[in-house]
């Protein structure tokens, strides 16, 4: 299959660092994979990736059609903290 054939395909990372009750949480869904935290932060995650699903849907788009700054204020409206990449362009 050539390059130009290929579909993009984007997904959500969400990763939770508080877990101390030796659980291991991993959930899949439609546009993102969580793992890790408490019962509390993984459920949290999982309420936001579904919140982050229906507004896109409202928009008609997937995920992968978002440009960075849609991508971003839809992110902050589901209150998600995200970690944006520093642009390769920045030279500070």
């Amino acid at each position: 299959m050539k390059a130009a054939d290929r579909k993009s395909k984007a997904a959500l990372l969400g990763v939770g660092l508080d877990n101390k009750d030796g659980h291991t949480r991993v959930t899949r869904g439609e546009n993102f994979v969580l793992a890790g935290g408490s019962h509390e932060t993984h459920e949290l995650m999982q309420e936001q990736c579904i919140k982050f699903n229906e507004k896109l849907s409202r928009r008609g788009k997937q995920l992968e059609q978002l440009q960075r700054n849609e991508f971003l204020d839809l992110a902050a409206e589901c209150k998600m903290n995200v970690v944006v990449p520093k642009d390769k362009n920045d030279k500070s």
